[in-house]
């Protein structure tokens, strides 16, 4: 036996862990003994407890060959863990030389490794393991997007962190990323398919950075978890979040978004979209950050790159079936990329109808405050800059059918700009003529954008409700009561459209609730649109 002074770290590392692979190395009862090896880690799973070692590995973004750098992350990794979850990690824990050849977890002799403790988890209980087992509820992602939402909430803040989500700091970290596949395109990666994804993300990188600006300023950016993922997410019952990147600060601050866009990316890699979409309108409802759909495509564009990544890297280490496998699966992330690039890229033509104080300009106004999106209203187009209400008899003035038309037809022409410009836009007006609602889909098949119908609908003695109290909170509407009537007997209903673009909306529900499902229905409708072009 190689004494313990003369071993290398690797192989004192691979002596520590074949001890701990014998039940009498344990102070308590062992079920099993079960090791699993990752890039950085050894973990010896023992039945009521699983022991994790940091491989004395450097590999540029962590450092761990040195014995007392791994007793320190180890404690970070126990610290900073017990933020997401309850009662898993333990304490780290100190091996010892015991006599020639041996180690023990008694203070026998000098101490040679650190490992973390923790409770083993069933991985049937894992969040991954319920989607392989089609037991994976709504439920739980709510549950998810709540905790979550109360993990970003408490969540450490500063200007330090804050540096993490500025743009030019996502530009160089994608821009790593590119290089370091670079070598792989043309020979396992779609060249064609790889650089529409790097175009169309530095396009948005500079086109909008306002947006991550936005987002520092808003005190979005925290100290988060960094491998948000559905191995790492367990319901025990409650929910437990474990391994957040504890070996670099910069892995793990960042914006929510950036954590919920690897999660979204991971549900959706393993088929299911429809409860990813549960957990963001929980989570955005709860966090009070609608502006998440924001960023949400272009980072799981880059969290798929960074997939994609570690499969190509690990394709080189490997052979045969193995190797088959790892570029099989970079193969899917490239796709799953190169979709997520269509979404950010593609610009969606949004129209808002209803009738007067149906809530169409609040929930316009919100989608465009949460998206960063062009709004252009008909009330402003109609009267010009700085009007405030006119009251007029319906049908006449301004209302007259050549006004109504030369109105529309300012609304498309502003649209068409802004769309040939490759941004979206909103179109905020009653859109109560079937004509004027075909004339913008053509529009947007002209332009070869998406296309989104959102029609708020309410009870006619609560849209009445609210007209009236324009008597008094006058706007830049001058729809009022005594129109109401004239108003619904002259809107064409909307039988024209496919359910997959028309979008009701039950403003009679709470604010919160109905922008709430204008979130998670808009991004549907948008992405099922781009499916369609795959």
């Amino acid at each position: 036996m190689y004494s313990v002074y003369a071993m290398t770290g690797t192989s004192r590392l691979e002596a520590v862990a074949e001890a701990m692979q014998r039940p009498d190395f344990y102070p308590h009862p062992v079920s099993e003994l079960r090791r699993i090896d990752t890039l950085i880690s050894v973990v010896i799973l023992t039945g009521v407890f699983a022991y994790k070692l940091k491989k004395p590995v450097d590999l540029g973004f962590l450092d761990f060959r040195d014995l007392d750098r791994r007793r320190f992350f180890c404690g970070q990794e126990v610290g900073l863990n017990q933020r997401l979850s309850h009662g898993i990690y333990h304490e780290v824990v100190a091996i010892h030389e015991a006599g020639e050849g041996g180690y023990s977890l008694e203070p026998v002799g000098p101490v040679v490794e650190y490992a973390v403790k923790m409770k083993q988890l069933p991985p049937d209980q894992s969040l991954q393991g319920l989607l392989s087992q089609g037991l994976a509820r709504a439920r739980h992602l709510r549950s998810l997007g709540k905790t979550l939402a109360d993990f970003y909430r408490r969540s450490e803040r500063g200007p330090a962190i804050d540096a993490f989500g500025r743009q030019e700091v996502m530009a160089a970290n994608m821009e790593e990323n590119f290089r370091q596949l670079q070598p792989f395109v043309g020979r396992i990666l779609d060249g064609e398919r790889w650089d529409f994804i790097r175009q169309v993300s530095g396009t948005f990188l500079s086109s909008r950075a306002e947006v991550f600006a936005h987002r520092v300023e808003q005190g979005r950016i925290r100290d988060g978890h960094g491998d948000l993922r559905t191995d790492h997410v367990y319901f025990d019952p409650a929910v437990q979040v474990i391994d957040c990147i504890e070996f670099n600060d910069r892995f793990r601050y960042g914006d929510p978004a950036l954590d919920l866009a690897f999660l979204h990316m991971d549900l959706e890699h393993l088929g299911a979209s429809r409860l990813s979409r549960v957990l963001l309108k929980e989570y955005a409802g709860r966090a009070q950050d609608p502006g998440v759909y924001a960023l949400l495509d272009f980072y799981a564009a880059y969290r798929s790159v960074v997939r994609l990544k570690v499969a190509c890297l690990r394709s080189e280490k490997t052979t045969g079936a193995e190797r088959e496998a790892e570029l099989a699966e970079a193969r899917r992330f490239l796709d799953q990329a190169y979709c997520y690039a269509l979404q950010f890229s593609r610009p969606t033509l949004f129209l808002f109808g209803g009738l007067p104080a149906s809530g169409k300009s609040t929930h316009a106004r919100l989608l465009a405050e949460a998206l960063w999106t062009r709004r252009v209203e008909s009330d402003r187009v109609r009267k010009g800059p700085g009007a405030g209400p006119a009251v007029q008899p319906y049908g006449e003035g301004l209302y007259r059918p050549a006004m109504k038309r030369r109105v529309y037809a300012r609304l498309l022409a502003e649209a068409l700009e802004t769309l040939r410009q490759g941004r979206s836009v909103i179109l905020d007006a009653t859109f109560s003529q079937r004509k004027w609602r075909e004339e913008a889909r053509r529009l947007a098949a002209d332009m070869d954008t998406n296309f989104v119908f959102v029609e708020c609908v309410g009870r006619p003695e609560a849209l009445r409700g609210r007209l009236a109290r324009r008597e008094t909170s006058p706007g830049l509407s001058d729809a009022r009561p005594q129109h109401l009537d004239r108003m619904v007997r002259d809107f064409e209903p909307v039988t024209e459209l496919p359910d997959l673009v028309h979008i009701k909306i039950n403003t009679d529900w709470s604010r919160q609730r109905a922008f709430a499902r204008v979130l998670d229905k808009t991004y549907a409708a948008r992405c099922a649109q781009v499916r369609g072009l795959l």
